[in-house]
């Protein structure tokens, strides 16, 4: 029996609990289970199995021979299906995931055009602005935005974006337009409270000086949309990635000031399950996200 074979003897061994349920699950004699692990146990010298009346149980290193064979038969299987998709092209179902905002705005309305280049593949969007545990929801890729709070995470920078102080053209008829950084202490602020967001704020120029100012006001939410709607209703001003009000910066709904400052720029992650390989419909949602920004969104007149 060959190695890989014989990994995946043992995890089925491992998962049925004994040699007779994983010999019915592999469809082969007991006789030819129990000698494939046999000849495992005595090629790595080490006992890999207990076994009691009660059934079979994994030794120390048994348990460690599984949890690295599980991965590598997972990684064997993504190989062949990243393999048989590049010669076959894209299909079967891809799992995304993505905040609410930064997806409708920028991801959803040019989505067609993804699917009509692939059209054996479909997809299913996990919108979300918070983390999601990307094993347990099954999520193929999920683009996020900001600072990664695991670093162990497989992950690739896509893009980024400005970010503004904005505001309505109404909010600031009526509280004055600030002129500095520290004006905006005397101004109502949104604030967001998720990842990428928050209250204190270092402001830059280019002569070398800098200003921090902690935003204070009546409203903050945890969802970006949250945030869109109270400030289109002229509730206060916001630090807000270009990204987020894309279509009112455009079009006037929505001004930009101190703008001779700058804000810490916020990055787009595409991020990848932890000890996965990235199969090649994840790569390539991902290459057409960046293709999108760079094309659509710096014609807009916004930096990727």
């Amino acid at each position: 029996m060959d190695r890989m074979a014989a990994m995946e003897t043992f995890v089925t061994v491992v998962d049925a609990g004994s040699f007779s349920a994983a010999a019915r699950r592999l469809k082969l004699g007991q006789p030819a289970v129990s000698k494939a692990i046999a000849q495992l146990e005595e090629r790595l010298g080490t006992c890999l199995l207990l076994r009691s009346t009660r059934g079979l149980a994994p030794t120390d290193a048994g348990q460690r021979y599984y949890d690295h064979a599980l991965r590598a038969i997972d990684e064997a299987d993504q190989a062949e299906q990243a393999a048989r998709e590049s010669s076959e092209g894209l299909s079967g179902r891809l799992r995304i995931g993505a905040a609410v905002t930064f997806a409708r705005l920028h991801v959803l309305p040019a989505l067609k055009s993804f699917l009509d280049q692939h059209p054996d593949l479909s997809i299913d969007i996990v919108l979300d602005d918070r983390s999601v545990d990307l094993l347990g929801e099954g999520v193929d890729v999920a683009l996020r935005m900001g600072a990664l709070e695991d670093s162990t995470m497989t992950a690739r920078r896509i893009s980024s974006a400005r970010r503004f102080v904005v505001g309505t053209p109404s909010y600031f008829a009526e509280a004055g337009v600030p002129r500095t950084p520290v004006e905006l202490n005397r101004h109502q602020a949104v604030v967001y409270s998720l990842r990428g967001g928050g209250e204190s704020w270092l402001f830059s120029r280019s002569d070398g000086s800098d200003s921090t100012v902690t935003l204070s006001g009546r409203v903050s939410v945890n969802a970006a949309e949250g945030m869109r709607t109270a400030v289109l209703g002229h509730m206060g001003v916001a630090v807000a990635s270009e990204w987020m009000f894309a279509p009112e910066l455009a079009n006037g709904t929505v001004q930009a000031v101190l703008t001779d400052w700058s804000l810490p720029p916020i990055e787009l992650w595409a991020v990848f399950p932890t000890g996965r390989m990235a199969t090649t419909k994840a790569r390539a949602f991902v290459a057409f996200v960046e293709q999108l920004l760079n094309e659509r969104i710096s014609g807009a007149g916004l930096t990727g």
